[in-house]
């Protein structure tokens, strides 16, 4: 069967990468088109779209990109068309995922939903519009079952497919002498995987490294990001080291992370390491952003455990001062320890590995039950 997959973030070529292979255990002569990165190519998909040329961060970043986006979505409506999929597979990414689903609907293409988009942080009224037009949901958070369930929609909880990597996991003796790192403890530093996140938080982050010298500082790349952009933000500062690809092998070595907020907070701590999360929007997208957000956390670490484990330094909060005396304060062994045991109870809330697993056979068993929507 011929399956088109949307993702358009980093992430989501990643679980989307994982998804495909599953598929193909149930489905050997499966045929992908996908929007998505390098990860879901090297997979063997064809890839339409890189998720570089996608990801619009924030209502003001969104709203000055208005016409490539619609550009985007016309584009991608006429793609799915031509290649008339057998299943159209959409991947968090709601803003864009959200209007194909729609589109799809009335048409003849089963639609799924993998990596339910987080209506329930700021508009659970969308719902009613997912119940009108996917067909099927997999969700990935504990809550989320009975969140949808109150919309009279019945998805499949499947795990968190972050599971699955942590599980499978094998950590590299030689990743220091590969990457030229000293013997001194690991700060990592993941400042977003979208140029406009990481302008406003790594120069931030690097100041800070200035009061660690007991530490190296080691910037996780985005895979779509050159080393060029990264080092513009650094200025003269030649101490802060800069990886590309091996950020769980980075998580896998560091002794503390100061995190993005986003998926990135959610792999620190499968990789059980002390975090501080950090979010900075443009003054406008945050000022909406308060406006429409109806959640307590901004971290997925917080909003899982419903508690906080981690500390959130957002918008004006997040200055050089906070994240240095924040760090301070995690790398004590007793705060430490307290992290690490919220942690604990985290990935019990997360369910077991294999969500990829689950997901692909699911999807195939519905389509070849289901041909009649063909």
């Amino acid at each position: 069967m011929k399956y088109y997959i949307i993702a358009g973030e980093a992430s989501g070529d990643l679980h989307g990468a994982n998804l495909l292979r599953a598929i193909r255990e149930s489905d050997p002569a499966a045929e992908f088109r996908v929007w998505g990165g390098d990860q879901m190519e090297a997979a063997g998909a064809t890839l339409v779209r890189h998720f570089r040329d996608l990801a619009f961060m924030g209502f003001l970043e969104v709203l000055l990109n208005i016409r490539t986006i619609l550009r985007n979505i016309r584009f991608c409506k006429t793609d799915i068309e031509a290649y008339q999929p057998d299943a159209l597979i959409l991947i968090d990414y709601p803003g864009f995922n959200l209007r194909i689903a729609k589109w799809a609907a009335p048409k003849s293409f089963p639609v799924f939903y993998y990596i339910a988009p987080q209506i329930w942080a700021w508009n659970a009224k969308r719902a009613e519009g997912i119940r009108e037009s996917v067909d099927r949901l997999f969700v990935i958070l504990p809550f989320e079952k009975a969140f949808y369930k109150k919309y009279g929609m019945d998805v499949d909880f499947v795990g968190h497919p972050l599971l699955d990597i942590t599980a499978n996991f094998q950590k590299d003796a030689r990743f220091r002498e590969k990457h030229k790192l000293d013997k001194r403890p690991i700060i990592a530093l993941l400042p977003g995987s979208r140029k406009q996140e990481i302008s406003r938080l790594l120069p931030l982050m690097a100041e800070v490294a200035g009061a660690f010298p007991e530490y190296q500082f080691v910037i996780a790349g985005a895979p779509s990001t050159e080393e060029s952009f990264y080092r513009s933000l650094l200025g003269n500062d030649q101490s802060i080291q800069l990886i590309h690809g091996d950020t769980y092998q980075l998580l896998a070595q560091a002794s503390a992370a100061l995190v993005t907020s986003g998926t990135a907070t959610l792999e620190t701590a499968l990789f059980n390491v002390p975090q501080v999360v950090c979010y900075k929007g443009s003054p406008l997208s945050y000022l909406i952003a308060r406006q429409l957000v109806r959640v307590k956390y901004i971290s997925l670490v917080n909003l899982i455990a419903d508690k906080k484990v981690v500390e959130e330094l957002i918008q004006e909060n997040c200055t050089v001062n906070r994240m240095r005396e924040e760090l301070l304060y995690i790398l004590n062994q007793g705060k430490a320890a307290d992290i690490r045991s919220g942690y604990a109870e985290l990935r019990q809330l997360l369910g077991k590995p294999g969500a990829s697993s689950r997901a692909g056979k699911l999807m195939v068993e519905g389509l070849v039950r289901c041909v009649k929507w063909r």
